[in-house]
């Protein structure tokens, strides 16, 4: 049988208990502080799949705010719609696209299907090597890369309070919070491992809509000349000019 305190009761009988063993009230406060803590851990441990995909939503909303966003009429916004007017959704998931008007050499896709484009990106790939890129990305949110980290950032985040809630829905988090978990799940480094996965999802991406399987090669190729910088998304993915190696061999080259 499970047994469910109230609050009240829940706290005085713990004071009861550790008063009992001669604990100070002073370590007792403290005590209850990390109570409070592992509650919430275990509230943001049991965060549902579409709560993740709800914080996601939030956090790439209040990115959006703070970027420059091609409008509608723009040259870059105009590009992107045409390359991606097939592709509304992949595998089950709902995409949206916006392009960021910024040199940065850089894409995104978050769990809840957001693609970001940057301009300088754009600038760089033709219209294959960009579908590649997209591709890719789409892969970190498929393969589900971007939803494991939007949990673990949740989890670290003061945000896993919004969890507390009597319906265990995920509330609204702090801008404050939401730049952070930005920092966390869109800018940090992924693993060899999914990288090479993600990899294989934009190579079959590009294979099962019949675009140019090398353009993935080029497009790594091209990214290779970027590593390094602060503001390229090479300087989050490891082993570029391996990567198109092995992009060469799967497409036959």
């Amino acid at each position: 049988m499970k047994i469910t305190f109230g609050k009240t009761l829940y706290a005085a009988t713990l004071a009861s208990a550790l008063l009992t063993t001669g604990v100070a009230y002073a370590d007792f406060d403290d005590l209850l502080g990390k109570v409070g803590v592992a509650k919430d851990l275990v509230g943001a441990a049991t965060v549902s799949d579409k709560d993740v995909i709800k914080a996601s939503a939030q956090m790439v909303a209040h990115h959006d705010s703070e970027a420059k966003i091609a409008p509608a009429g723009n040259k870059y916004a105009q590009r992107l719609s045409a390359l991606t007017s097939k592709h509304t959704s992949e595998d089950g998931l709902k995409l949206n696209y916006k392009v960021y008007l910024s040199p940065d050499v850089n894409a995104f896709c978050t769990a809840d299907g957001s693609i970001r484009i940057y301009s300088g990106l754009m600038d760089l790939m033709n219209d294959d090597e960009l579908r590649s890129v997209i591709g890719h990305e789409i892969g970190h949110a498929k393969l589900g890369h971007m939803a494991s980290r939007m949990k673990t950032a949740y989890m670290a985040s003061a945000g896993r309070k919004a969890a507390a809630q009597a319906d265990g829905a995920v509330g609204k988090i702090a801008d404050s919070q939401l730049g952070d978990m930005f920092e966390k799940v869109v800018n940090a480094q992924f693993s060899q491992s999914n990288e090479s996965a993600s990899d294989d999802y934009g190579f079959a991406f590009m294979k099962k809509h019949k675009y140019d399987v090398k353009a993935m090669e080029s497009a790594f190729r091209k990214l290779a000349k970027t590593e390094g910088g602060s503001h390229s998304m090479m300087s989050s993915h490891p082993g570029s000019a391996a990567r198109a190696d092995r992009m060469k061999q799967k497409a036959g080259g």
